[in-house]
């Protein structure tokens, strides 16, 4: 097993990052963008769990930095997740109409599974 790090290109959002970072950092502030796109979406402001394609995600925010910075990590609860991750969320404000947006993936996977999902982990990182 090996930590692997992802990361996704730098986006720009033309805004400030006090606009955006109120709107990532909740997951009950995603819930009109994301309750009809995904099964069983529930949300609070620290914890969220959604399915896809039958597996059930539980997501919790474990630490926050205003306008910087969100990490989230698995919520498994006592259960083991299939994969042990934290992601962070990362905004760097350039000025008061741009701020760049990146996010960052370290996962714990093996061999097996680096080869299997890695290239459509980075994918996923990209279209995001």
């Amino acid at each position: 097993m090996g930590l692997e790090k992802y990361e996704s290109k730098q986006q720009q959002i033309l805004k400030p990052a006090s606009r955006i970072f109120p709107l990532i950092s909740r997951f009950d502030m995603l819930t009109p963008a994301l309750q009809d796109k995904v099964e069983e979406w529930t949300a609070t402001e620290d914890r969220c769990s959604f399915k896809v394609k039958g597996f059930t995600v539980k997501l919790r925010i474990i630490e926050r930095e205003e306008n910087k910075m969100i990490k989230i990590s698995g919520d498994d609860e006592g259960t083991s997740a299939p994969i042990d991750f934290t992601f962070w969320i990362q905004l760097h404000e350039v000025n008061d109409s741009d701020t760049r947006i990146r996010l960052v993936l370290h996962a714990e996977l093996n061999m097996m599974m680096r080869m299997m999902i890695g290239g459509k982990i980075q994918g996923g990182l990209d279209k995001a």
